[in-house]
């Protein structure tokens, strides 16, 4: 760590612990990151997405007995 970062990162130890947790918030919204709710409608795109995909016959589905019946065999060789 350069001098500089060093000197921040003592200065925001020293703060109280709510300016901290402000800080900490500044810092985590500043890396425009997803929301949760963002993240949840990404999620919900996606599965409708992979529906679609099925319905169009572009993905082959497998009875969920395989699926387990392929990690069973992964687990134990």
């Amino acid at each position: 760590m350069s001098t500089l970062s060093e000197k921040i990162t003592q200065e925001a130890l020293s703060l109280p612990v709510d300016l901290r947790l402000r800080l900490v918030d500044v810092l985590i919204n500043s890396l425009n990151a997803p929301s949760q709710p963002e993240i949840d409608d990404l999620w919900a795109q996606e599965a409708e997405n992979r529906i679609d995909q099925v319905d169009r016959g572009e993905i082959e589905t497998l009875p969920g007995e395989a699926v387990f019946d392929r990690i069973r065999k992964r687990l134990r060789g």
